[in-house]
């Protein structure tokens, strides 16, 4: 059986890289800058902010959000070292910044953007954060954007036809309780493993703070937003293959590894996992809502530099190209259905390790 291609996003800094196209997440780090600030003053302890300290963004893309995340986290340090001390932070402090990803992941374009006057230094972590990554106790406050709801790999029998779990669908769409039971397994062992793997490098009192999009409690996939796009690009596809520029046999064994948990099933995997406590959880309120400023081409766009390099490691960078032509027709067609879609939770959590 062939292994899941690692998602990665499309690097570079040309218009369809996620560099161009990765601003609604961005305002998400915005929008939730404040309670981040809050959480890293109140639960943080001063006795960790010493000469030396770590912060590492797990899943990190090629930028820019990361940077745009670190340097949160930093401000609200160095603030709250100020006010708690009377000292400069700049004269007593020393930041370490560690960038992490797949190797496959586009690590030139993120360290020829590092942001000029920075107040770090910076290094890259290549490898997958299921796994350790870090030296024990190494780092002092993670962060991970919008990377939670990827899977490790596809779970077994999804794609086989020949399956009983066979998803016909390119993603978990919620309807099939079967398939999505299967999802959900492969979630829970993978984010176990995240987990316990984060709680490892973590110093003892430090923080994750987890930003990201679940579902509402009992909402199906393919009722919200992303869902909907999701299943246009599904049928896009399926129009590829009755034109014969794609095989039908790959598309029908065509998935994705993500899972959107339910908020519920969020909490009750952090809960159980025993490593940390939750000092906050947060739903972040988005001035602008979810993608209403949005015209088809943007959102085709925006998921083409999320999508197109997994696409593209199945079909083609042709047929992917000509997919996300067809989706921003489809999403012009059903632009008023998508603006009315369930918008999910776009979430802050914040853990301590224990």
């Amino acid at each position: 059986m062939s292994t899941t291609p690692q998602w990665i996003m499309i690097g570079g800094e040309g218009p369809e890289s996620y560099n161009k196209n990765s601003s609604y997440q961005r305002r998400l780090l915005e929008a939730a800058k404040e309670k981040m600030s809050e959480a890293i003053t109140a639960k943080l302890s001063l006795d960790l902010i010493s000469d030396r300290f770590g912060v590492a963004d797990f899943g990190c893309a090629s930028g820019p959000n990361t940077f745009v995340a670190v340097q949160n986290i930093i401000d609200a340090v160095e603030d709250k070292y100020r006010k708690e001390t009377g000292l400069n932070p700049a004269d007593n402090i020393e930041f370490q910044v560690l960038f992490n990803d797949f190797t496959t992941n586009d690590f030139n374009t993120l360290f020829q953007s590092l942001p000029p006057g920075r107040r770090y230094y910076s290094s890259g972590v290549p490898g997958s954060f299921y796994n350790r990554v870090l030296p024990k106790e190494s780092f002092h406050i993670g962060v991970i954007n919008y990377a939670l709801n990827f899977t490790s790999k596809v779970p077994e029998g999804i794609t086989d036809r020949d399956s009983p779990l066979w998803n016909k669908d390119i993603h978990c769409t919620g309807f099939n309780q079967a398939v999505k039971k299967a999802y959900l397994d492969q979630y829970l062992s993978d984010i176990k493993n995240l987990l316990d793997a984060r709680a490892e490098e973590l110093v003892p009192g430090g923080l994750m703070l987890l930003f990201g999009s679940c579902l509402q409690d009992g909402v199906k996939m393919s009722e919200t937003f992303m869902g909907i796009v999701l299943d246009i690009v599904g049928a896009s596809l399926n129009d590829l293959a009755q034109l014969g520029l794609i095989d039908q046999k790959e598309v029908d064994s065509f998935t994705t590894p993500l899972y959107f948990a339910e908020e519920g099933e969020l909490r009750q995997i952090i809960e159980e996992n025993g490593k940390y406590t939750v000092e906050a959880f947060e739903d972040i309120i988005q001035p602008n809502g979810e993608f209403p400023y949005l015209d088809p081409k943007i959102l085709a766009d925006s998921f083409k530099a999320i999508f197109g390099a997994f696409l593209s490691a199945h079909f083609g960078i042709d047929a992917m190209r000509k997919v996300f032509e067809l989706v921003e027709v489809k999403a012009r067609e059903e632009f008023s259905h998508i603006r009315k879609a369930n918008l999910g939770m776009q979430y802050l959590i914040v853990l301590r390790k224990n």
